[in-house]
């Protein structure tokens, strides 16, 4: 999966490693192998290589239609939910992020007036760990459904699961902070927004009460983009933003994905429409607009798990730049439909679904393989 990864360098170096070994031992070196385990180590410290996995909207609410599903098989497996090959993608990323669209609680009330309301028994959140995921995102329209008891105790919910999330906070401070993550010795920075709702129930965090961050306004999300650019070798903006249902794009999205990359990210990555929307290259970030539904209900809809892959080499002092790196947004492509996430396992079926990307984007195009180039 991952080009130069640890577990590979480690299989190069110990097979390079053995033959110098056997040379060691045929001139009777006195302990050959000090020299074989510092060949391994040099030689795996030249290189580095990471993925970055990213995922739109899953719900865990046992009324709606992905746990109906698991209900009527009697399974807690989530692989009768999402194909065994997506899991597996999931989990061999270095770090994998997802959009945790609706809250963890056993309490609350549904909002007054609210059309649509997510919540999930707090058990449920041992799906995120059978899923690979790293941190979730939580600036989005559902976190508040059932009112701030519940919102609380998502935040607690995930804390207990040791599950970072961004975008929300028990106050404005927390909600606006960037989340740093450390991969192979690089600092990778999350900020996270959301500008979904027309009416608006979902509260934006105060300095003394909770809530998520908002970019209906983008001043504060800017800012914690600065900051966050400050601090990381690469950043992740994740707006939570557009219309439903539509591959058409607000002119808002549009240009609050080129500010976010004037600001400092290095990718944009947005959910919230429920479908697949373009994507293109800006400045020669990627911005994805939206991933759509990963596991939320039984529409017959395409989907996909994101991928930013870096391969590079270190110098001799074992530093390194992401500046520097081979970066490559990979995309595996599939299908949700009857409350079941397929992957795309034919020639044919995923490149049906590259040609709608490319259909709906602007200056991309994406190859066999399902690595997206900016046109």
């Amino acid at each position: 999966m991952k080009a130069f990864s640890a577990k590979r360098l480690l299989a190069c170096g110990l097979t390079i490693a053995l033959l110098l070994a056997s040379s060691f031992l045929v001139s009777c070196a006195p302990n050959p192998w000090e020299e074989v385990r510092a060949t391994i180590a040099d030689e795996s410290a030249k290189h580095y290589g990471f993925s970055l996995g990213f995922a739109g909207d899953i719900c865990f609410a046992d009324d709606e239609a992905p746990m109906i599903h698991l209900a009527q098989l009697d399974s807690t497996d989530i692989s009768d939910g999402i194909d065994q090959r997506f899991l597996d993608i999931m989990n061999d990323m270095d770090l994998m992020w997802i959009n945790n669209e609706f809250c963890f609680s056993d309490r609350g009330e549904a909002l007054e007036g609210k059309m649509f309301f997510f919540r999930s028994p707090t058990e449920h959140v041992r799906y995120l760990h059978d899923m690979g995921i790293d941190i979730v995102g939580l600036a989005n329209n559902h976190v508040y459904d059932f009112g701030e008891d519940a919102f609380q105790d998502t935040l607690t919910t995930l804390e207990e699961a040791g599950i970072p999330y961004v975008g929300a906070g028990r106050n404005l401070d927390e909600a606006m902070s960037p989340v740093y993550l450390e991969t192979d010795g690089f600092v990778i920075g999350y900020v996270a927004a959301s500008n979904a709702e027309i009416d608006i129930f979902t509260p934006e965090a105060t300095e003394t009460s909770g809530g998520i961050l908002w970019c209906y306004d983008n001043t504060r999300f800017l800012e914690a983009i600065r900051e966050a650019s400050e601090h990381a070798d690469y950043v992740i903006a994740l707006p939570h933003w557009g219309d439903e249902h539509t591959t058409e794009l607000q002119a808002r999205q549009i240009e609050g994905a080129h500010a976010y990359i004037d600001a400092g990210a290095d990718a944009v990555i947005g959910a919230h429409p429920h479908i697949l929307q373009g994507m293109e290259y800006y400045n020669g970030k990627p911005i994805l607009y939206s991933l759509g539904n990963f596991w939320f209900d039984d529409y017959d809809i395409d989907t996909l798990v994101a991928e930013i892959r870096f391969v590079g080499d270190r110098d001799e002092n074992g530093f390194a730049s992401l500046d520097d790196a081979d970066v490559q947004v990979i995309l595996h492509v599939g299908t949700q439909t009857g409350a079941f996430t397929y992957f795309a396992d034919t020639p044919e079926w995923r490149d049906s679904i590259y040609r709608h990307i490319e259909s709906i984007s602007s200056n991309i195009w994406i190859d066999d393989d399902g690595v997206l180039h900016e046109a």
